[in-house]
C-alpha cells in the first residue's frame, strides 16, 4: 500500500466526520479509529503521610490545623504566581526576607521563586504580621500554592 495513501486517508478521516476507517488492500490492511478529543488534567501528586488501617482517624486532625489558621476574615493568603523552587533568603549565606511575626507593607519582598533560573521577588499585596510561612526553603512550589499567612492590618 502507497504510503502517500495512507497520509491522504488519515488527513480525511481528521479533517471528517467520521468516526474510523479500515481499508484492506492487496493483503495490507489499515484501520484509522478517530477517538472523541478530551481535555486531560493533569495534576501533581501531593505526598501525605499513608495511614495504617488501624490509625485512619489521625489524619484528620492534622487536616483541621490549617482552616483554623484562617477562619479569620482578615487573614490573607499570599500564593506564588509561577512553578518554581521556593527561597526565603536572597542568597544560601544570607538572611531570610521574612520571619514568622514580622511587619510587612505592600511591596515588601516576602521570598523569591526560581524558575527557569529566573530569581522572582514575590512582594506582600497586603500590609500586616507574617503568621505563618507555609513552603519549605529550597523545595518546589506550585502555581496558586499558598507561600505565605499575612493577619492583615
Amino acid at each position: 500500500m502507497d504510503l502517500n495513501l495512507v497520509k491522504k486517508l488519515v488527513k480525511i478521516a481528521t479533517s471528517s466526520d467520521i468516526s474510523g476507517l479500515e481499508i484492506e488492500e492487496n493483503g495490507f490492511r489499515v484501520k484509522i479509529d478517530k477517538q472523541a478529543k478530551t481535555t486531560q488534567v493533569i495534576s501533581h501528586p501531593q505526598y501525605t503521610e499513608v495511614a495504617s488501617h488501624h490509625d485512619i482517624s489521625a489524619k484528620p486532625v492534622a487536616e483541621d490545623k490549617k482552616p483554623e489558621l484562617e477562619k479569620a476574615d482578615n487573614h490573607h493568603e499570599i500564593k506564588s504566581p509561577i512553578v518554581g523552587t521556593f527561597y526565603r533568603a536572597p542568597a544560601p549565606d544570607a538572611d531570610p526576607y521574612v520571619q514568622v511575626g514580622d511587619t510587612v507593607s505592600v511591596g515588601t519582598v516576602l521570598c523569591i521563586v526560581e524558575a527557569m533560573k529566573l530569581m522572582n521577588e514575590i512582594e506582600s499585596d497586603v500590609s500586616g504580621k507574617i503568621i505563618k510561612i507555609l513552603a519549605e526553603n529550597g523545595k518546589p512550589v506550585e502555581y496558586n500554592q499558598p507561600l505565605f499567612l499575612i493577619e492583615a492590618s
